[in-house]
């Protein structure tokens, strides 16, 4: 039976620019940052009628099967019992007290992390970072 996700997930694979699958926690406002100033490719659960109410368990399933980096403010993320980084596209947790700090600690990521690592459009792939408004470009574990 076809799905969404193995429909779109081996066109994914081949694309280039950063792909991003935004938990329904992420403002829209947010969301249209990393798509308008960044340049992102930005699935945003909102968006989609049959993922907005969808259990975390099942966004990492997707963002996994979609070949996307999850972004999300959910701290439940970092629990690696339940979401191994291991074969993910990545997990970029994020914390501010404000959608400007977000937004800037965003910029930061883009250039620091994403920029960076040019050619490849999931830089966190198997990997978990925990992002605040402090942070200046440390790497991921």
């Amino acid at each position: 039976m076809r799905t969404f996700s193995t429909e779109l997930g081996p066109f994914a694979q081949r694309q280039s620019a950063v792909r991003i699958y935004a938990d329904a926690n992420l403002p829209a406002g947010v969301v249209a940052f990393m798509r308008r100033r960044l340049g992102w490719d930005v699935l945003h659960v909102v968006e989609h009628q049959e993922l907005r109410r969808a259990r975390d368990e099942e966004h990492y399933r997707l963002a996994r099967r979609l070949h996307r980096t999850l972004v999300t403010i959910d701290r439940d993320y970092l629990d690696d019992g339940r979401f191994p980084a291991d074969g993910s596209g990545g997990v970029l947790v994020l914390w501010a007290p404000s959608e400007r700090l977000l937004t800037e600690t965003l910029r930061r990521v883009d250039r620091q992390l994403f920029r960076a690592a040019e050619g490849t459009p999931l830089p966190l792939e198997g990997r978990k970072l925990f992002v605040d408004s402090s942070w200046r470009g440390e790497d991921a574990g």
